[in-house]
C-alpha cells in the first residue's frame, strides 16, 4: 500500500523527517549548538541516533565539540548511551584526545567503566595514564 500523494510505501519514512534528521546529524559534527539545542527545545529527541547508533552526543563528542556536549546533556542527552559497537562518546573523546569534551562529558555524569571498550580501558590502550588516573579516582 502506498501513500497516493507521495507515492512512497505507508510504512516508508517521511523524506522530510529523514532530511531533518540529517541536519541535526550534521550540526553535531560541525558543532552547531545553537541549532541543535533549539530543536531539542522544540521536542527533536536529545538520544537521536543514526543508522550506526551513533547518536547527536556522540558525534559533537567525536568532532570535538564541548560547548555542544553540554548544551546536549543539559538537555537530556544520555553521556552514557553507546553506539551499535558499544562506544560511548567518553571513549571517543579518549581515542581523540579531546580534553575539553572528556570534561564536559565527566561534568554531565558520563561513566568511565561504560561501554565496550570503556573510556577507561582506551586510556588504558593509548597510554593516557593522567586520565587513567583520573577516572580510577572518580
Amino acid at each position: 500500500m502506498t501513500d497516493a500523494a507521495s507515492q512512497q510505501p505507508a510504512d516508508a519514512p517521511d523524506t522530510e523527517v529523514i532530511d531533518l534528521a540529517g541536519k541535526l546529524f550534521d550540526a553535531a559534527r560541525a558543532g552547531d549548538t545553537d541549532t541543535l539545542a533549539a530543536y531539542v527545545d522544540a521536542g527533536a529527541p536529545a538520544n537521536l541516533t543514526n543508522d550506526r547508533g551513533d547518536s547527536l552526543l556522540m558525534l559533537a563528542a567525536y568532532h570535538g565539540h564541548a560547548a555542544t556536549v553540554t548544551a546536549l546533556v543539559a538537555r537530556g542527552a544520555d553521556p552514557d548511551r553507546a553506539n551499535d559497537r558499544g562506544q560511548t562518546p567518553l571513549a571517543g573523546a579518549v581515542f581523540k584526545g579531546a580534553e575539553d569534551v572528556l570534561t564536559a562529558l565527566l561534568a554531565g555524569g558520563a561513566d568511565p567503566t561504560a561501554g565496550t571498550p570503556s573510556a577507561l580501558d582506551t586510556a588504558r590502550m593509548f597510554g593516557k595514564d593522567e586520565w587513567v588516573a583520573r577516572f580510577e579516582g572518580r
